[in-house]
């Protein structure tokens, strides 16, 4: 199949680390590079955000990124980016005029709109899939008047849900919302989120420690994430640091808001000496990042999927997750790791505890996230799952709620 993938924001090229550069451009990039591996013809669109970019590259992946002007060609807030989608579409309409693709899989709500609109207006029917990859009314529901989305995104997220062909949500939480959108059953599948079980393993390198326990969160710097949580906990876990990886690079830490944000809670607790920021790091350093924690937490107020416990859990070690989203059904609780409740740093603080005082249980998680990231997580099948909705799609077969 000749497949394109939209990705109007998140660049599979992107370092990730940043505001807007997270696991929807780990997702994108993994795809591409399995469905390519598979034989199919991938194109991934994003949107030009610099004038030095080429128009198109070809990765050692085996897929094509093709850079869209769309609005100025320098870096803007996603939520900036509606304006500027219309002649993102028509830039995609020019594109595909000459040979459509077989499918269009579009990712974030207004790659789909830009889909939706390119797609409609070629001859023949060209199916598109839309993944969400997070809902307005999620994002509105737990920041409420900090939200910064354009005011009209549920009501464009709940119009993608009648016209597109398709949704690939990637967790049972996300199917719940969008049934509260208008979505009947049988035009969505579950496909998750998946990890590179062949980079993160349980063998390897891992980074250079202190004499402390260590409890690790990867991620970007927004508040949502849930960062401060972690550093409060600290002050019931006195015998560790909290290691955070991603933001901006190690130079430019000393400056960012969110650290000076999360330094001054640190100070206030008298934590301050056992909060260590590595600013971002190479995708290829992960891995040993990971390796390097006894615990790694991922505690956002809420989250769509989330790629942190996959990638810790391949590298065998326990996750504290909040449950949220996906995270409650990657993390098995008591099994993989523990559940705790969003925004709880009392309650986050006597289960680290509770858990760094227990080197067996600790290692059983890890033992077991190994076996659940490589049965369920692995991209090879994240990526045939995938393929296996498209063909249903273009074949009009009636798709079941649970791709797998």
């Amino acid at each position: 199949m000749r497949i394109d993938l939209v990705s109007e924001h998140a660049s599979p090229l992107a370092a990730i680390g940043g505001v807007d550069a997270g696991g929807q451009n780990v997702h994108v990039a993994a795809l591409a590079a399995g469905l390519a591996q598979r034989g199919h013809d991938v194109t991934v669109h994003t949107r030009r955000d610099d004038e030095a970019l080429p128009e198109r590259v070809v990765t050692q992946d085996g897929y094509d990124v093709v850079h869209v002007p769309a609005g100025p060609a320098c870096e803007l807030p996603k939520d900036d980016l509606l304006r500027h989608m219309p002649e993102f579409a028509a830039n995609l309409r020019r594109s595909w005029s000459p040979r459509p693709p077989d499918l269009v899989h579009a990712h974030f709500w207004m790659s789909g709109l830009a889909s939706v609109a390119a797609a409609g207006s070629l001859p023949g029917a060209v199916p598109v899939v839309q993944t969400f990859h997070a809902l307005g009314s999620v994002k509105r529901r737990h920041q409420g008047d900090a939200d910064t989305s354009p005011p009209n995104r549920i009501e464009l997220e709940r119009s993608l849900c009648r016209t597109v062909d398709h949704v690939v949500a990637t967790c049972s939480d996300e199917v719940f919302e969008l049934r509260r959108l208008g979505l009947t059953t049988d035009r969505v599948s579950i496909v998750p989120c998946g990890v590179d079980t062949d980079v993160f393993t349980p063998d390897g390198p891992g980074a250079p420690r202190t004499g402390r326990r260590r409890l690790l969160v990867l991620g970007r710097l927004v508040e949502r994430k849930g960062q401060d949580d972690a550093v409060r906990a600290l002050t019931a876990v006195p015998d560790a640091e909290l290691v955070v990886v991603g933001g901006p690079a190690a130079g430019r830490i000393d400056a960012d808001p969110e650290v000076r944000r999360l330094r001054a809670i640190a100070a206030a607790a008298g934590v301050a000496d056992r909060l260590v920021f590595a600013g971002s790091v190479a995708r290829a350093d992960v891995p040993a990042w990971v390796r390097s924690a006894d615990v790694v937490l991922a505690v956002p107020w809420y989250e769509p999927f989330g790629i942190t416990p996959l990638e810790a859990m391949a590298c065998g070690r326990p996750v504290v997750a909040t449950a949220v989203g996906g995270l409650q059904d990657s993390v098995v609780d008591g099994v993989t790791g523990d559940l705790v409740p969003p925004r709880d740093p009392a309650r986050l603080g006597a289960v680290l505890a509770a858990l760094l005082a227990d080197d067996d249980r600790r290692a059983a998680y890890g033992r077991a996230g190994v076996t659940r990231a490589r049965d369920r997580y692995r991209w090879s099948r994240v990526v045939a799952d995938t393929e296996s909705v498209y063909r249903q799609v273009r074949t009009g077969r009636r798709l079941v709620e649970v791709a797998r």
